[in-house]
């Protein structure tokens, strides 16, 4: 996973392992042709961004996006007991 642009690094990041897990990590940093560095900051970056993904926006395939554009088209439905409990005083706000 090496980048074509450098960039300057100035924070560290100290992690610990299992002897296991070291070994596995510094295999996969060979078989990438990468160094630690490159290639710990290059898969924690796609991991944080996976995981803030759903949190700022989110992609959809076209037909999951004309699924998704057919259930937002449809006309609202009248849920029973929605319209009682939306009057009903909050039970979070005092007075």
């Amino acid at each position: 996973m090496a980048t074509s642009t450098k960039r300057t690094r100035s924070e560290r990041l100290e992690v610990r392992t299992t002897p296991q897990d070291r070994a596995l990590i510094d295999r996969a940093v060979a078989a990438s042709g990468t160094d630690l560095t490159e290639f710990v900051v290059a898969n924690l970056t796609v991991a944080a961004r996976r995981v803030l993904a759903d949190r700022s926006e989110f992609f959809l395939d076209p037909e999951a996006r004309e699924a998704w554009e057919r259930i937002n088209r449809r006309d609202a439905r009248d849920l029973a007991g929605l319209r009682e409990l939306m009057v009903r005083p909050s039970p979070f706000v005092d007075g």
